[in-house]
């Protein structure tokens, strides 16, 4: 497996470990992550803290140069929110782990460039199968379904 994927699901593991969403993210350029981070809503009591709004939230303040050479790594198909940032940020590519279990805005990506690559990667998926079975009142909330 893909070492950047992995941190990715490093994250996820650290976000359940916590008591929140099993979803996680690492944003790479030029072969190095600069921003890792995991779905923390329910730790931060937060409105907007999915995986990759962490990761971004923590590679920090950069010039939109980085971004235009960074690809994204994600367990779960991005979410509007997520994508939006994606877009807004002008990352060429997208590596996601498993849209098995939630199929996000991959085709509004791929309409407005993005690379999209999706793995089907196994622990994603049964990782988000778990935690959807145990948790639904949860995860609905995180998908803004009510």
């Amino acid at each position: 497996m893909d070492e950047f994927m992995q941190a990715a699901i490093e994250e996820a593991e650290k976000g359940l470990a916590e008591g929140g969403i099993p979803i996680g993210s690492v944003i790479v350029h030029r072969g190095r992550i600069i921003g890792r981070g995991h779905n923390r809503r329910v730790q931060q009591g937060s409105a907007v803290l999915h995986g990759e709004m962490d990761a971004f939230e923590n590679a920090g303040r950069q010039p939109a140069s980085v971004y235009a050479e960074s690809i994204l790594y994600t367990t779960l198909s991005p979410c509007p929110m997520c994508s939006g940032a994606i877009l807004l940020y002008g990352i060429p590519k997208v590596v996601i782990g498993e849209n098995q279990t939630f199929m996000g805005e991959e085709l509004l990506l791929r309409g407005r460039g993005v690379e999209v690559e999706v793995l089907q990667e196994a622990r994603c998926v049964e990782m988000m199968r778990r935690f959807i079975a145990e948790s639904p009142e949860l995860w609905n909330e995180d998908i803004g379904e009510t």
